[in-house]
């Protein structure tokens, strides 16, 4: 492979390139080397995972004593009064009791807490924090949130999805410099992995301000942009309900360069959300929680509001991508993005979903049928087999759930992703998740017929996920004129890769220019 001012000249064998040999070529050999595009994690929250690396990480916390040990600890390093911050905390480690606020009460007597659950769709606070926000048994729920309460009426310290507004609005903003901080842990952190472009959903969450990622675009990616310091390309969505600032802001450079800002930084589009999550019991489904047999899950949106969003947006030329984890959350976004392109016509639109997580029958088929791209994260399915079928009943989780292979016969295009920091940025470990679906403590593959194979994965992570964001004329394959962003991998066999998904990431390249190690 020939490289030349940071795209691929030509690909082939050795001698076909040896004309192109001059002074000043630098070359590279291998020794046999499997070489791969750079992967494309189509789905994370990059600013946000930078800056959970430098809080109370609570990932793979499996007991009880431990999570508060951690707390315990994050007191003791911080001043009085100071807020104590972190997240990553999985109940179903530790048998699926959810915490609660006494947990940590004795820990935390004067620090206010909050400790984001690793799906970002539920978060703990300590009584300290309850009382700041005025948290108290009259407080009621919000639309589309849940305040929980015991049977007595008192809060718990739980609070889901657009509940968590009451207590995030009052947690002091993060400074610029941390924020800036945070994007570069984070590249160099995706770096390591093989990963060379993310598609950043930034810190829009149910219950946050959308005005955090234009702040983040003004003041952390722009300001990365122009000062030389951006590590790994960055394809942004904005929150949807403020699509026609995005479309104002935008309109000379998305109409004159496509969606290419710079050589770092591309537009995606608007994001909403459907739906919550499975592990906060607030994914939209057609039959109750078997483990809450009143709870449906909850609508994040209006539907008429997102329709009418979604139009527009459509109609001004954004792509737009819809969280949507349960099954009749999919439904309603596919029923949706059906009626959006009968009312604004045919063109190549590329809507996506986010998650598609849980599948009604027949949805996977209307995902190809409507060319609707489906954006999912494999490695949550080994934190979600177990809970889930506590949550949906085994054979609703066995016939609904991460289906890879079912969406692929179907003529869907798979983008893979990881939703870091809910789960770890890891493109060889998810590829090995979607081909081997054995879950953590497992020795058997869970719903075999749904494996995919390793050129699917592989594709998912490369040229399917830069379809997914128009950007497979500039990403995705080792091919003369795209961008020569690729990753040397350890394994010297691509059979054995190809069978095993063995291998480890030895460098990272960008641009032609070695960025790890």
């Amino acid at each position: 492979m020939a490289v030349r001012n940071g795209r691929i000249l030509r690909v082939g064998n050795y001698s076909s390139v040896q004309d192109l040999i001059g002074h000043g070529t630098e070359e590279l050999n291998l020794r046999g080397k499997v070489v791969v595009p750079g992967f494309i994690d189509s789905h994370l929250h990059l600013i946000w995972g930078g800056l959970q690396m430098a809080q109370v990480d609570l990932h793979g916390v499996n007991k009880k004593d431990e999570f508060i040990k951690k707390i315990k600890e994050a007191v003791r390093d911080n001043h009085q009064g100071s807020w104590i911050l972190g997240g990553g905390w999985n109940n179903d480690l530790w048998g699926g009791e959810l915490p609660v606020a006494s947990w940590i009460d004795d820990v935390a007597p004067n620090n206010p807490v909050w400790l984001s659950r690793m799906d970002g769709h539920m978060g703990l606070v300590n009584s300290v924090a309850l009382k700041i926000a005025g948290i108290t048994n009259s407080t009621e729920d919000p639309v589309g949130g849940t305040v929980l309460k015991t049977p007595s009426g008192e809060p718990t310290g739980l609070l889901v999805d657009s509940a968590m507004s009451i207590v995030k609005s009052l947690i002091p903003e993060v400074s610029v410099d941390e924020r800036r901080d945070a994007l570069l842990r984070a590249s160099k952190f995706a770096l390591m992995k093989g990963v060379t472009t993310v598609v950043d959903f930034g810190r829009y969450l149910p219950g946050v301000s959308p005005e955090l990622v234009w702040e983040d675009f003004s003041d952390v990616h722009r300001w990365a942009d122009s000062s030389g310091k951006m590590l790994i390309r960055v394809c942004l969505f904005f929150p949807v309900e403020t699509w026609s600032r995005l479309v104002v802001r935008c309109f000379d450079l998305f109409h004159k360069t496509g969606r290419v800002i710079s050589q770092w930084i591309y537009l995606g589009g608007v994001k909403a959300f459907a739906d919550g999550s499975l592990g906060s019991n607030s994914a939209l489904l057609y039959q109750p929680y078997v483990d809450e047999p009143f709870n449906y899950g909850l609508q994040a949106t209006d539907l008429d509001s997102l329709f009418n969003m979604t139009v527009e947006a459509d109609k001004s030329g954004l792509q737009v991508a819809i969280h949507a984890i349960g099954d009749r959350a999919n439904d309603l976004i596919l029923g949706l993005y059906d009626s959006v392109a009968s009312a604004n016509g045919n063109r190549d639109r590329r809507f996506r979903i986010e998650h598609a997580q849980h599948l009604a029958p027949g949805a996977a088929d209307r995902f190809g049928r409507q060319s609707v791209i489906a954006s999912v994260q494999p490695d949550h399915l080994l934190y979600d087999v177990d809970s889930g079928e506590k949550k949906l009943g085994k054979i609703r989780a066995q016939t609904e759930s991460y289906l890879f292979r079912s969406l692929l016969t179907g003529n869907a295009l798979l983008a893979f992703g990881s939703d870091w920091p809910v789960v770890s940025i890891n493109p060889l470990g998810s590829i090995k998740t979607a081909m081997k679906r054995i879950p953590l403590g497992w020795k058997d593959a869970w719903v075999p017929s749904e494996c995919v194979t390793m050129t699917d994965a592989l594709n998912a992570y490369t040229i399917s996920a830069s379809h997914a964001i128009s950007l497979d004329n500039e990403l995705g394959s080792l091919s003369p004129g795209k961008l020569a962003d690729f990753v040397v991998l350890s394994t010297v066999s691509w059979d054995n890769f190809a069978a095993e998904a063995s291998a480890s990431v030895e460098a990272t390249y960008v641009g032609g220019v070695q960025a790890y190690p």
